[in-house]
């Protein structure tokens, strides 16, 4: 039986001035341990540590800086860039000439440093031709592994979010595999992501809204270990795809007798899925794919009417 990850349940507000540091509480004038290990890694790359401090919630070092820019990439699992925001940011920052919001760095495992919170920032000053970049430089390498809790910097859609969550697995994968998958509930954010990740790896046209919600009902985190659970993951993306296959050529057949809609796929989908109705516990994911593969096989598209289409909804049929 799969074991299902508990709920996220969001804390409550807190009363406020109960929690964290004092600011007086925060100076730290002698980084230890591993903020030490990362200060000494600052000065190896020719950065410059200007400042230390306790950051005021957890307690945390974190160390300011100045590096090199050409020291500093992007955690290798982050979205794709998009060149429009990146230069929309460089306009803006040679417009004050201030470069004022410093990224998130860790020291990364060869040499220099990864940036989980930054990207834009990062093109856009180099975008600048800049020579240094301020970070914020934090000990705990773990923290790259969270960047779908981190990156704000611009909102994500499924497609940036499910090739994110699988390039973070497979960095997760090479960096322990023994781990089970329950353990990186936060990191990943839903267990149907990471299917819906291979999907887009293999189809970077996929349309995966309109599957997402079925996966994101039969998907749960597992005790399983890493090299295990991506196995599985692998074999229902291979058995979403195969569908999609089956519902592209349903939606073919839709618009050759002429039926106009964006929203053909989501209505093919809609119409052979069958947890529509079901409000008990759903059948296995394997069950449900088999069954709409079968009901995707037999779609009667002559019994489909414009009118049929009026009220239909959901993604549009390509996601880009």
């Amino acid at each position: 039986m799969v074991k299902r990850a508990p709920a996220r349940r969001r804390p409550r507000k807190a009363k406020p001035g109960t929690k964290g540091l004092a600011p007086a509480e925060c100076g730290l004038e002698r980084p230890g341990g591993g903020a030490a290990a990362a200060s000494d890694a600052i000065v190896r790359a020719g950065g410059c540590v200007v400042g230390s401090y306790k950051e005021p919630l957890g307690g945390h070092p974190v160390l300011l800086a100045v590096l090199p820019i050409d020291a500093v990439e992007p955690t290798p699992f982050q979205r794709d860039l998009s060149d429009a925001h990146h230069k929309r940011l460089a306009d803006v920052i040679n417009k004050t000439g201030r470069f004022l919001d410093p990224i998130i760095a860790v020291v990364a495992p060869d040499k220099g440093f990864w940036t989980p919170n930054g990207r834009h920032r990062l093109e856009a000053m180099r975008r600048l031709g800049a020579k240094s970049i301020t970070a914020l430089v934090v000990a705990d390498r773990e923290l790259a592994w969270q960047i779908l809790a981190l990156n704000t910097e611009k909102a994500h859609n499924l497609k940036e979010r499910a090739l994110e969550v699988i390039r973070i697995y497979r960095g997760l994968v090479e960096e322990d595999a023994a781990r089970p998958e329950s353990q990186f509930v936060f990191y990943l954010d839903e267990a149907a992501l990471i299917t819906l990740g291979i999907c887009y790896e293999r189809l970077p046209r996929f349309g995966g809204g309109v599957y997402h919600p079925i996966l994101r009902r039969l998907e749960s985190f597992v005790d399983d270990p890493l090299r295990t659970a991506i196995r599985v993951h692998e074999k229902r993306a291979g058995m979403v795809l195969d569908l999609e296959e089956k519902v592209a050529g349903a939606v073919k057949k839709l618009k050759e007798r002429g039926l106009v809609s964006p929203y053909l796929r989501a209505f093919v989908v809609a119409r052979i899925n069958p947890l529509r109705w079901m409000k008990d516990e759903p059948p296995p994911l394997e069950e449900v794919m088999k069954t709409m593969r079968e009901r995707a096989a037999k779609f009667n598209v002559e019994k489909i009417r414009q009118q049929d289409l009026a009220g239909a909804g959901g993604p549009p049929d390509e996601e880009g």
